[in-house]
C-alpha cells in the first residue's frame, strides 16, 4: 500500500510541477497576443492546463502525500520543512490561476478598466518562487536531513511544553 501511495504521489507531483513551470511560461509567451486566433489558443491552453491538468494533479499529490504521511508514520522535522515548501507551491498555484482568470476577464472587457485592457504582472515571479521550492522539496525528500539544529536555535520557551494539554 505504501509503495502504491508513493507511486501516485510522485506521479502527481511530477505533473503538478510540470504544470507550475509550463503555465507561467505560457503566460509569458502568449500574454501579449494581439490577434484573436492567437489569444483564443492562449486562453484554451492556459485554462485547460490549469483546470484540467495542474489543479487535479495538485489535489491528487496532496491527498496521496497526506495518506502517505499517516500510512508510513513519518513525522520528522524534514517533513515539516517539505510541507512549508509545498505551501509555497500552492500559493504560486493560486496566483497563477488568478493571472489566468484576470487575463480572460480583462481581455473581454469585464475588468476594472475595459478601455485599457489588463496589464498582467510578470509571470516569471511565479517561476522564481516555484523552481527553488521544487529543488528544496526534492533535496529534503532525498536527503532527509537532520534538522534538529533548527529547533535548538529557537528560544527555550518554544521548545518546552506549556502544560496546557489535558
Amino acid at each position: 500500500m505504501i509503495a502504491a501511495l508513493k507511486a501516485i504521489h510522485i506521479a502527481a507531483m511530477l505533473c503538478w510541477c510540470a504544470g507550475l513551470v509550463a503555465l507561467p511560461l505560457l503566460l509569458i509567451s502568449y500574454g501579449h497576443a494581439q490577434r484573436q486566433v492567437r489569444y483564443s489558443e492562449f486562453r484554451l491552453l492556459t485554462h485547460y492546463g490549469y483546470v484540467a491538468f495542474a489543479t487535479p494533479a495538485a489535489v491528487i499529490a496532496v491527498v496521496a502525500g497526506t495518506a502517505l504521511i499517516f500510512a508510513a508514520e513519518v513525522f520528522d522535522l524534514w517533513l515539516i520543512a517539505k510541507l512549508a515548501f509545498v505551501s509555497v507551491m500552492a500559493m504560486a498555484h493560486a496566483w497563477i490561476g488568478h493571472l489566468i482568470e484576470q487575463s480572460g476577464q480583462q481581455r473581454r472587457g469585464q475588468g476594472v478598466d475595459p478601455a485599457r485592457g489588463y496589464r498582467m504582472p510578470y509571470p516569471g515571479i511565479a517561476l522564481a518562487a516555484i523552481l527553488p521550492a521544487i529543488g528544496a522539496i526534492l533535496w529534503l525528500v532525498l536527503a532527509k536531513p537532520d534538522l534538529t539544529w533548527v529547533v535548538e536555535l529557537m528560544p527555550q520557551i518554544v521548545q518546552e511544553p506549556r502544560g496546557q494539554l489535558p
